[in-house]
C-alpha cells in the first residue's frame, strides 16, 4: 500500500485545482478539505474525488469566482445563494456564519442554496464542534436512491452530520442516507472486496455486498429500509424550504453534475449559553463510558463512539502517510501536471 504526506498530497491536489482554474487561494482551501477527508480515512469524498472536481470545474458547473450573498435575515437565521461557487467553500462559510449567529443568539442557522457538491459532510460538524458548537448540517441531492419499494432513483441520498464538542475527541455522525454511500462502493470495489452488509439490488432485484451490481443498477439500500428513505424525503423538503432553494425534483433537471444547485442548513448551537462546560463534558464522558463499556457480541477489539475511527485514522496517517490508491494518486499527479 502505498502512503503519501499529508503535506505532498496537499499540494498537488491544490496544483491540479490551479491548473483548472482555481484561484491558488481558493484552490488551497478546497485541497485541504480533500486532503482532511482523506487523513481521515474518507478517500471517497477526498482524493477519490480530486479528477471529477476539476472535470465540473472544466465544464463550468462550478464557479471558481462566486462568493455567497445574502437574501435573508431573520436575526438567528439567515438564507444566501451560493452562487454555484465551489461547494467547500460556501460550506466552510456557511458553518461559520451559524457558530457566529450561535455565539450571540444561543442558536444559529444558515441556509443555502443554489450551491455544489460540499464533499464530506463530515466536514461541517468538525469545523463547529473544534469550535466548541453542537452541530447538525445537512444536503439534498439529485435523485440518487430508489424510495422504499421503487426500482428507479427517484429521492436524494441527502447526507445528514450531528457533531458534539468534547475536550478528548468530538462526537461526530456523518451518514448518508443509503447504507453505504456510492463513495463507499467506490472505494470498496477499488481494494477488490465486498461490503461488511448488503448495500443494494442486483439486476435480479436480490441485496448484494458485491458493490459492482449496485453501482450498475443505482439501486443503492436506505439505511433503515423504509425508515431511511422516509428520512431522505423530509431532509429534501425542509432543505429546499429553509432555504429557498430546489428540492430533489427540480436538480434533477438542472444537469449540473453531482449536487449541481443543490441546498444544504447549517445549525450551530453553544452550549455553553445552556450549561456549564463542567457538566457538558460530564454528561458526554458519562455516555461515551457507557457506549464503550458493553461486552462486544463479535470477536472485534472495541465499540467506538461516532467519531472515534476518524481521530485514530488520523493520528496514523499523520504520522504514516495518508494510503492512497496508485491509480487515483498517479491520475492526481497528472492533473497537478507532475
Amino acid at each position: 500500500m502505498t502512503r503519501v504526506p499529508f503535506d505532498e498530497m496537499q499540494q498537488t491536489v491544490k496544483r491540479a485545482f490551479v491548473n483548472a482554474g482555481m484561484p491558488e487561494e481558493k484552490a488551497e482551501a478546497c485541497a485541504r478539505i480533500h486532503t482532511e477527508s482523506s487523513c481521515d480515512g474518507v478517500a471517497s469524498h477526498g482524493l477519490n474525488r480530486v479528477e471529477r472536481f476539476v472535470d465540473y470545474l472544466k465544464k463550468g458547473w462550478v464557479d471558481v469566482h462566486a462568493e455567497p450573498a445574502l437574501e435573508l435575515n431573520l436575526g438567528a437565521l439567515e438564507t444566501y445563494n451560493g452562487n454555484l461557487g465551489p461547494g467547500i467553500l460556501n460550506a466552510i462559510f456557511a458553518m461559520d456564519r451559524a457558530t457566529e449567529l450561535a455565539e450571540k443568539n444561543g442558536l444559529g442557522l444558515v441556509g443555502l442554496h443554489n450551491t455544489t457538491h460540499w464533499m464530506r459532510g463530515g466536514t461541517y460538524g468538525w469545523q463547529a464542534a473544534d469550535k466548541g458548537f453542537i452541530a447538525v448540517c445537512w444536503t439534498n441531492t439529485e435523485s440518487c436512491m430508489p424510495a422504499w419499494g421503487a426500482k428507479q432513483t427517484n429521492i436524494g441520498n441527502n447526507p445528514f452530520v450531528m457533531a458534539v464538542p468534547r475536550e478528548s475527541g468530538n462526537l461526530v455522525l456523518d451518514m448518508a442516507m443509503s447504507q453505504y454511500s456510492y463513495g463507499r462502493l467506490e472505494s470498496t470495489r477499488l481494494k477488490n472486496e465486498k461490503l461488511p452488509f448488503p448495500g443494494g439490488f442486483d439486476q435480479g432485484g436480490q441485496l448484494t455486498d458485491i458493490p459492482e451490481p449496485i453501482e450498475e443498477t443505482r439501486r443503492i439500500l436506505p439505511a433503515g429500509y423504509w425508515k431511511g428513505s422516509g428520512f431522505a424525503i423530509l431532509l429534501d423538503v425542509v432543505s429546499a424550504l429553509v432555504t429557498g432553494g430546489l428540492p430533489t425534483s427540480g436538480i434533477d433537471k438542472t444537469g449540473k453534475g453531482s449536487c449541481g444547485r443543490c441546498c444544504q442548513v447549517f445549525i450551530a448551537i453553544e452550549p455553553r449559553k445552556i450549561d456549564s462546560k463542567e457538566r457538558i463534558e460530564r454528561v458526554i464522558a458519562e455516555t461515551v463510558q457507557q457506549v464503550k463499556s458493553a461486552e462486544r457480541a463479535d470477536d472485534k477489539d472495541e465499540i467506538f463512539y461516532p467519531g472515534e475511527q476518524s481521530l485514530k485514522k488520523r493520528k496514523e496517517n499523520r504520522e504514516l502517510g495518508i494510503p492512497v490508491d496508485d491509480r487515483i494518486w498517479e491520475k492526481v499527479k497528472e492533473l497537478a501536471g507532475g
